[in-house]
């Protein structure tokens, strides 16, 4: 189903309103996008991440990991990222490209563990290995240990959006920063 054709102004907010909307709706295409970095060996990683925050005025998502897993020293050098959404629905695609900052201890992580210790989730934290680590699934795993988790949040400041929509009527893309945009060939 094709949009009616939006204004920049308004394709601008419509992002950060379903950026938003998925956030608190677990159903939304956008709750899962594909977020890229490049390793230490420069070969390039994806892989799927939650997002947690979307802050349109601050122009930041956040996304939660444990502090211990392999991406986290991608994020930090160097701290650029590339993020994916699809939307069905929108017939909508968004590359972002964004810098990284990782949060590891602090009153914000305490308030964000605070809640995602009464939650299912938790358990992602609190495994006494680290992600990505050699498992035997014949050994017993360590106990977790409670006193002490492993949570760090992710933010990410956007720097531009890629916005391409896919219509049978014709394909359209802009590229927004914080204070312009342009259309661009689809």
């Amino acid at each position: 189903m094709d949009t009616p054709l939006l204004n920049a102004t308004e394709i601008r907010q419509r992002i950060w309103q379903e950026l938003q909307r998925a956030v608190q709706d677990r159903h939304h295409e956008w709750r899962t996008p594909v977020l890229a970095t490049v390793d230490a060996h420069g070969a390039p990683q994806a892989r799927t991440v939650v997002l947690r925050q979307a802050d349109a005025r601050q122009t930041e998502l956040q996304f939660f990991t444990d502090k211990r897993s392999p991406k986290v020293a991608e994020l930090e050098a160097p701290p650029s990222v590339a993020l994916v959404f699809w939307s069905k629905r929108l017939s909508w695609q968004l590359r972002i490209q964004a810098t990284a900052t990782v949060q590891g201890s602090g009153p914000e992580v305490d308030g964000v563990w605070a809640r995602v210790s009464q939650s299912p989730a938790a358990g992602d934290y609190l495994s006494a290995n680290a992600p990505g680590a050699a498992w035997n699934p014949d050994a017993t795993d360590p106990a977790p240990d409670h006193s002490q988790h492993h949570l760090a949040i992710v933010t990410l400041r956007v720097q531009n959006i890629d916005w391409l929509e896919l219509a049978r009527t014709g394909h359209r893309r802009a590229v927004f920063t914080a204070d312009q945009w342009e259309w661009r060939v689809p």
